[in-house]
């Protein structure tokens, strides 16, 4: 399927996937059509449940394309999801739905059906039978109601209770009142929504929730009640999309952070929000630039497999992606990406030329305050990073022994990188991570952030890390799941960016109670110890995926510049961590199965050799590039003045340029 990345595809392309993909799933419904029941792993909420999501996210789909083609309905879609509306929502049938009372997951799956009757309302809902209407109606109705809503969750019974109230079916003002005020209190500013907030009522969680749920839902819920959104939630997507394009890098691929990434190209749903409902800053042309490359992107490199469907993953099947609530049929979600079919043909989306987004033709620096991100962009390699200052998804306070998100708390995340997903490296993280290692040499895992700085090219943030205590870690081997917990001292790190390199600082604080001497409660709210010490500094490098033989690591020992290792791939691509300050040992996590985006993977990182001081500043310069390397390949290094009368540190690049970290 590859294609010239200058071009955009016609409208014509994106109806020829979706019909690819609405087909492929017709061999997996049962005999009455209500349940799909794709290949691949069961969710949490059971097959059962996987069998309506199935029905619930492909009807989505049809929708869009049907809608789209007011009707036109080549391949009898609706005729298909007709029968299985029968089936589902008639409690006498073996193919009947799971109530929302029987399986939670329910009520997520319902908004996606009253989104799909109500976009095709005339062709299907008109015609159905008026028992079917019924049955239909009661079965929806069971989110009239329900309060246990924390975070996205309430759009679904917005919609849901806004698709009822335009057929005379029940619904309740004292829902929606409720969760309007809701949506205001995880409501961050700059169009960002907090999905979810922390146990002290932090609003830290942020990923691409706020694009395919927060702002969607909105556009589609006013097209329900046949009105436009209100301004309040135009200007929240006018403001979102502002940002959003950022994070795409220049061949199609989005930056991989946060849950849920298996629906993967559903991440455009927000730009075709904006243009639904008149909210988008974009030209027309950078849309469709945009939605373009990121389907192309996913389609080259193999996400619908070779018959037809999504399997869980990024790219191709990858399991470890997944979290307990996905099954089989999840990745469908990604029929979001084709809301753009509700365009008229002959929208200026479909017919202007492409536009492409400025920071793919230019190098940036973007600050996203909300989130707490610094954005480095590159024209010359196409690639994103994000240095992340400021989301965690701390969902509880650590009373119980449990890892950091590995899609949330790592120092940084790019369009080219993953996460590495094998237990150890979960449990033991390495990978774009800044950790203490313990006596024993285990690295701590990053606590909640606290945000200190951010600033055009500097941020810092602080955190307590902590220590999990596995049987299996050590000698004794002496349980089978995890046995404790220890906290550490906290630890500050800034990152300061230029062009594709970060340099990251980290210190000890000077003022913390934790920090070093005997064990003792790490404080009053935890039942855990605290670390005693001493301990040395980890910087983790970016992780390089591909096979394993186009993976190459390069090390080079105290030269002028200090120590360095790179990774290098075939394709021109490098990894490379290099020591600034107080950092001299280096080597390389090599791992198989560990990255969704190739069979092999290498990280390279850098650690001090012995202990580090309570305010003791290491540095290290962190880059990950697909341009030529500079000079004769190792970048000259910034240097680091302390300047203690002031409170703060002073970074001087090669070029001149100055830098300065408050204290």
């Amino acid at each position: 399927m590859s294609e010239d990345a200058n071009d955009s595809w016609p409208r014509s392309r994106w109806v020829e996937v979706a019909d690819q993909l609405l087909l492929a799933v017709r061999p997996h419904a049962s005999s009455g059509r209500a349940l799909i029941n794709l290949p691949g792993p069961t969710s949490v909420s059971g097959r059962w449940s996987d069998g309506l999501e199935g029905f619930a996210r492909t009807f989505l789909l049809a929708a869009f394309r049907v809608g789209g083609a007011h009707g036109q309905d080549l391949h009898g879609l609706l005729e298909q999801y007709a029968h299985g509306l029968a089936c589902g929502t008639n409690p006498d049938s073996v193919e009947r739905w799971p109530r929302m009372t029987e399986r939670r997951q329910a009520r997520v799956e319902a908004a996606s059906i009253a989104i799909a009757l109500s976009e095709t309302r005339l062709w299907l809902w008109d015609k159905l039978d008026e028992r079917v209407r019924e049955r239909t109606v009661q079965w929806l109705a069971d989110i009239v109601g329900t309060t246990d809503y924390g975070n996205n969750w309430i759009w679904f019974q917005n919609v849901v209770e806004s698709f009822l109230a335009s057929v005379g079916g029940p619904w309740s003002q004292r829902d929606l009142d409720r969760n309007a005020e809701l949506q205001e209190r995880l409501y961050v500013g700059d169009g960002w929504y907090s999905d979810g907030a922390g146990p002290g009522g932090e609003l830290q969680n942020f990923d691409y929730y706020t694009g395919w749920a927060w702002h969607l839902y909105p556009v589609l819920e006013a097209r329900i009640r046949g009105a436009a959104p209100d301004d309040v939630h135009r200007n929240r997507l006018r403001a979102f999309l502002e940002q959003a394009p950022s994070l795409v890098g220049a061949d199609g691929a989005p930056v991989l952070q946060g849950r849920s990434l298996t629906y993967r190209f559903a991440m455009l749903a927000p730009f075709w929000a904006g243009a639904l409902a008149d909210a988008t800053p974009l030209e027309p042309g950078e849309t469709r630039a945009i939605t373009s490359a990121v389907m192309r992107h996913f389609l080259d490199h193999g996400a619908v497999d070779n018959n037809g469907l999504l399997p869980v993953g990024w790219y191709r099947e990858f399991p470890r992606i997944r979290q307990l609530y996905t099954g089989a049929a999840s990745p469908y979600w990604a029929s979001k990406a084709f809301a753009g079919l509700l365009l008229s043909p002959d929208d200026p989306i479909w017919t202007d030329d492409p536009v492409p987004p400025q920071h793919w033709e230019r190098d940036s620096i973007t600050l996203l305050s909300a989130p707490g991100w610094l954005v480095q962009s590159t024209a010359g390699d196409g690639v994103v990073r994000v240095v992340n200052h400021g989301t965690d998804r701390q969902a509880h306070l650590k009373l119980m022994p449990s890892a950091d998100d590995p899609f949330y708390h790592r120092q940084s995340y790019s369009t080219h990188s993953s996460p590495q997903l094998l237990p150890e490296t979960i449990a033991g993280p390495v990978d774009s991570h800044t950790a203490l290692l313990d006596a024993a040499g285990l690295p701590s895992h990053r606590g909640r952030i606290e945000r200190v700085h951010l600033s055009a090219t500097v941020a810092v943030s602080r955190s307590r890390p902590y220590w999990l205590d596995h049987g299996g870690i050590g000698p004794a081997g002496d349980s089978a799941s995890w046995s404790g917990l220890r906290h550490g001292p906290m630890l500050t790190i800034a990152s300061v960016v230029r062009g594709s390199r970060e340099l990251r600082l980290v210190w000890i604080d000077t003022d913390d109670q934790g920090s070093g001497g005997a064990a003792g409660l790490a404080s009053e709210e935890s039942p855990w110890l605290s670390d005693p010490g001493p301990w040395r500094v980890h910087i983790g490098g970016w992780p390089l995926a591909a096979e394993h033989e186009e993976l190459v690591v390069e090390t080079t020992a105290w030269e002028d510049g200090g120590p360095r290792i790179r990774v290098c791939r075939s394709d021109g691509f490098t990894s490379l961590v290099q020591g600034v300050q107080g950092l001299s040992d280096t080597g390389a996590l090599r791992l198989e199965g560990a990255d969704p985006l190739g069979a092999a993977s290498v990280t390279p990182w850098i650690r001090s050799r012995g202990p580090v001081a309570a305010g003791q500043v290491t540095a290290a310069l962190v880059s990950l590039s697909g341009m030529p390397p500079e000079g004769e390949g190792w970048p000259a290094l910034p240097e680091v003045e302390t300047q203690p009368e002031e409170g703060q540190l002073i970074v001087r690049w090669p070029d001149g340029h100055e830098d300065t970290i408050p204290g």
